[in-house]
């Protein structure tokens, strides 16, 4: 991950490896950024899990699913989101006690050269201390019901994350809509009804 991460210019702010999926929280330089890093990790990790563990294969399922965040907005939510995970899975009782995430670094300062801190963590306070301590005051409180929705709908289906404004300016940029499409054949219409 951490060359990936310097060859095709991504930064890492938050992530969480759990037993059967891994989220990650990025932001790229370019375009294909992430959609390269994620090749590389696939074609770099994957043989070598299968010849120190002596398998063969892949390790997904299918392809990874990323969604278009509002960092304003969304990107501590989507941090709270991700690296409480091991919690709301029964895991841990708190995302201190679950070392394969990022959590330790954003909360505690733990050393971690793959995490980069995005500027709305670094917006938190003026300091690493005072950030901590502001990042920890953020999980006293669980993720609202509609912000799991929120979340859990844009990574399953690869929408964007954001207000309609932010969506708009997607759209107005790909020249293309973008959302939530319905599934399935469009229905025939039938002439007389």
């Amino acid at each position: 991950m951490s060359e990936g991460l310097g060859r095709y210019g991504c930064e890492l702010h938050a992530y969480v490896l759990m037993t059967n999926h891994v989220h990650l929280l990025l932001s790229p330089d370019t375009q294909q950024g992430i959609s390269h890093l994620m090749q590389y990790v696939g074609r770099h990790y994957v043989p070598y899990v299968n010849r120190v563990y002596r398998r063969t294969g892949t390790l997904w399922e299918g392809r990874y699913k990323a969604s278009l965040i509002q960092a304003e907005r969304y990107l501590l939510v989507c941090m709270r989101y991700i690296e409480l995970n091991p919690v709301r899975a029964g895991m841990v009782k708190s995302p201190a006690q679950y070392r394969w995430s990022s959590y330790r670094v954003n909360s505690q300062g733990h050393e971690d050269q793959l995490i980069t801190p995005h500027d709305c963590y670094r917006a938190l306070a003026r300091n690493q201390a005072a950030r901590q301590v502001a990042y920890r005051a953020l999980f006293r409180q669980p993720l609202a019901s509609e912000q799991l929705s929120e979340v859990r709908a844009a990574w399953s289906t690869g929408t964007p994350l954001g207000n309609d404004r932010f969506r708009a300016t997607i759209e107005r940029t790909l020249k293309t809509k973008v959302g939530q499409a319905q599934r399935g054949r469009p229905q025939k219409s039938v002439k007389g009804l």
